[in-house]
This record gives C-alpha cells, sequence and structure tokens, in this order.
C-alpha cells in the first residue's frame, strides 16, 4: 500500500511532529519511508506542510504533487491542497479552525473537530493527535502502537509528560471514525 500524505498548517500546530511520528512509525514497522518538511521563515506562526511518504516499495521520490491524503490544519491550507488530492484519496479537515468545505465527491472528507476534542483531554495542544488519530484509524498507514512508540523519540524529554494526553487524543481520532463508520475502500 502507497501512502502519499501531505500535512499542513501554521507552524506551532504540530504539522512537522505529525510528519515526524509517521515516518518513524513507518520505520518502526519496517516500511519504505520519506519525511520533507517545508515552511516559511517563521518557527511560528508562518506556514508549514511536511511530505510523507509510507509505502511497502522502496520510495522513488519524496516529492508529492498529488497526495492520496491531505491533512489540512487551517483554511489556506485547505485552498491550497483540497484540488491537489487525488481522486479517491483522503482529505482530513481541522473543522475546528478551517469554515470552508470541499465541493469534491471523488474523495473521502473527514472533518474533525480536533481542539474541541483535544480540550476534552485536558489540553489543546494535542489537537494534532486527534487528528492523526482518525487517520491512522481509516488508513491503517502504520499502526497507532507505533505512532505511540515514535512519540518518545519525536518529543523532548521535557515534554514526555504528554504523552499520555497523546494517546488519548489518537484514541479520540480514531474513535470518530469508527463511529462515522468510514470504511476504507481500497
Amino acid at each position: 500500500m502507497l501512502h502519499e500524505i501531505i500535512i499542513a498548517g501554521f507552524g506551532g500546530q504540530g504539522v512537522m511532529s505529525m510528519g515526524q511520528l509517521l515516518a518513524y512509525a513507518g520505520m518502526i514497522e519496517e516500511k519504505h519511508v520519506s519525511w520533507l518538511p517545508s515552511y516559511g521563515p517563521e518557527q511560528r506562526g508562518g506556514t508549514a506542510n511536511v511530505s510523507v511518504v509510507i509505502s511497502d516499495q522502496p520510495v522513488g521520490s519524496p516529492v508529492i504533487q498529488f497526495p492520496t491524503v491531505a491533512i489540512v490544519l487551517n483554511n489556506p491550507s485547505f485552498q491550497k491542497f483540497e484540488p491537489k488530492v487525488k481522486s479517491g484519496g483522503l482529505l482530513i479537515v481541522n473543522k475546528s479552525l478551517i469554515e470552508l468545505k470541499s465541493e469534491r465527491e471523488d474523495i473521502t472528507i473527514i472533518e474533525v473537530p480536533a481542539t474541541e476534542l483535544a480540550g476534552q483531554i485536558g489540553t489543546t495542544r494535542v489537537a494534532n493527535s486527534v487528528i492523526l488519530g482518525a487517520f491512522l484509524e481509516y488508513s491503517k498507514a502504520v499502526t497507532q502502537d507505533a505512532v505511540i512508540e515514535s512519540l518518545k523519540k519525536v518529543l523532548t524529554k521535557r515534554k514526555h509528560h504528554l504523552i499520555p494526553a497523546n494517546e488519548q487524543a489518537l484514541s479520540q481520532g480514531a474513535l470518530l471514525v469508527k463511529k462515522s463508520n468510514l470504511k476504507r475502500t481500497s
């Protein structure tokens, strides 16, 4: 299975962390992966996106023009990447921050109220993990266990106290997809 994923939003939303988690999890599961970050000069608040490829076969290029998956965390990212998702692909939208709606009928769209769900856990800092949990449940690209193991590598030691909240957030996102009865067709 080939997953060509673009994750996009503002710096500070955990875009790069999500990409790193997926790449590390893919390596843990002995898959072929690539991780290619792209961001503006600002560390927080500027635009950021990351391309991640997870495959059972060697990855030819880390560059993705038309992703099979786009995870968008803000309106500018929605506008830029929603039209580029391959037909039959997946668009995951942070419904908490994006009011735009896709008119496309050739892709699966999952709207995740990530900030609200993260707030129920006790910290909105794990909103990206809620979205990641939804992606994992739908795509089965990598396991949630591999992502949890990857958290230990991606988060600095002083942020390891956030691992339990991230685990809860991943589960909340997965539960949202299970409740919506979305099934992957390919």
